[in-house]
């Protein structure tokens, strides 16, 4: 049903607005309004619209050219070639539980945008909030252009402007949390006992310097595989880096300094990944061993930062830094410039003769989801009483010496470990 509403402007005179509604089982299926100088302008403008609407499907057609937020999140996801990465992914399906995933395309304003903002925030934080709307604006910027959707792209960055400045949302601020090294004389000799006494266990005692030495992720710990290891070249391709806009196929090759290529050379080859552990496991292990130690506010993640940082600290140039490190532009490593000492603060480090010590292929591998790798084999294992399985699984055999349990455990200091350089 159409109307035709007088309206005063400010300036004192009056505008016409059409005004269309249609109701479907007593609920509102479609609603339009056009505003006109003059009212038979208007009006024809009504009868013209519900003429059109009346035929067969042209209400249903008209829908399919607009749809709700929803389904076009669904049909970016659907149609992207780039395989869409966890974190994304995890937060397209979390916006489509908000009321404004069931606007249509060409009703969401800045507005709306600025509400979710607001609801958003009220459960996270800031940054997390400046996340979600960078997400969302992938979907605004190609709406209109490849599939012909009304979505205002408009609005969307007039909607991250006013988050930003109401402190909705915010970047994520830079962390200067660097371990010092009696936390990690704490954290190895936690793990070095933990491991004697479980070998099955995740072999943190050598994933902790790992990360250090050679500035990798966490994530991207557990996707290096043994076929892509340059050991002559002291380098290896780190698979799906993450880097803005481009993670999934971004494979880059990165330098490993000497300590990180000694501790990928005392791991066993049980399967095709040096380190075959879940990044929960690896996470986890962490925070309940920091959170055991009484270490405060130390996240995996910062091992990578002082990695980065002891990279400048050692004198190295950026060049050089980014072939380790794997970063692409002067400003993303700009933040471990600032220094606040000059040398190696690991060159007596005694936990690097533990880390580089071969462990034993009987320290049990585990998938990604955290079972167990070994159970496949189990069968082959039990039926063949005479043969030998652990070769054919294992191209390290020869077992490692017992790791000792480290005198700073006990609270002295343990021995000295030689230099890499020397």
């Amino acid at each position: 049903m159409g109307t035709v509403i007088a309206r005063k402007q400010k300036d004192g005179s009056t505008r016409f607005q059409g005004q269309l509604l249609i109701k479907r089982d007593g609920k509102i299926v479609h609603r339009e309004s056009r505003t006109f100088e003059r009212r038979q302008a208007a009006a024809a403008w009504v009868d013209n619209r519900e003429k059109k609407l009346a035929k067969p499907g042209a209400l249903e057609r008209l829908h399919n050219a607009d749809p709700d937020l929803a389904t076009v999140i669904d049909q970016y996801v659907r149609e992207s070639i780039k395989e869409i990465g966890k974190t994304k992914a995890q937060v397209l399906r979390a916006i489509k539980e908000y009321p404004i995933a069931q606007k249509r395309c060409s009703t969401i304003t800045s507005e709306d945008i600025v509400a979710f903002a607001q609801q958003r925030v009220a459960k996270v934080t800031p940054q997390t909030v400046g996340n979600y709307l960078s997400h969302l604006g992938a979907i605004f910027a190609i709406a209109r252009p490849a599939w012909g959707y009304e979505l205002n792209q408009t609005a969307m960055e007039d909607a991250q402007v006013v988050a930003k400045r109401l402190g909705i949302s915010s970047k994520s601020r830079d962390r200067e949390r660097r371990p010092a090294l009696d936390e990690l004389d704490k954290v190895m000799a936690h793990f070095t006992e933990r491991h004697r006494r479980r070998p099955s266990s995740v072999p943190m005692h050598k994933i902790v310097p790992f990360a250090i030495f050679s500035t990798r992720r966490q994530e991207e710990i557990t996707r290096i595989f043994w076929k892509d290891l340059d050991v002559e070249g002291s380098r290896v391709l780190v698979r799906d880096m993450k880097n803005p806009g481009e993670k999934i196929g971004n494979d880059i090759w990165c330098d490993l300094p000497p300590q990180a290529l000694q501790i990928i050379l005392s791991m066993p080859k049980v399967c095709a990944e040096i380190f075959p552990y879940s990044t929960d496991a690896i996470g986890a292990g962490f925070t309940r061993a920091c959170q055991f130690l009484l270490i405060d506010d130390l996240h995996f993640h910062d091992l990578r930062h002082d990695g980065v940082s002891r990279l400048f600290e050692i004198g190295w140039n950026i060049p050089r830094v980014a072939a380790t490190s794997g970063h692409r532009s002067w400003k993303s490593l700009a933040r471990y410039t600032h220094l606040r000492q000059t040398g190696d603060k690991y060159a007596e480090w005694n936990w690097l003769s533990v880390a580089t010590e071969p462990l034993s292929p009987r320290s049990r591998a585990r998938k990604r989801d955290g079972r167990r790798r070994d159970k496949s084999t189990k069968g082959r294992q039990s039926g063949a009483r005479g043969t030998s399985t652990r070769q054919e699984l294992f191209s390290v055999t020869t077992p490692a010496p017992r790791v000792p349990t480290p005198v700073a455990a006990l609270g002295g200091r343990p021995r000295k470990a030689h230099s890499l350089d020397e």
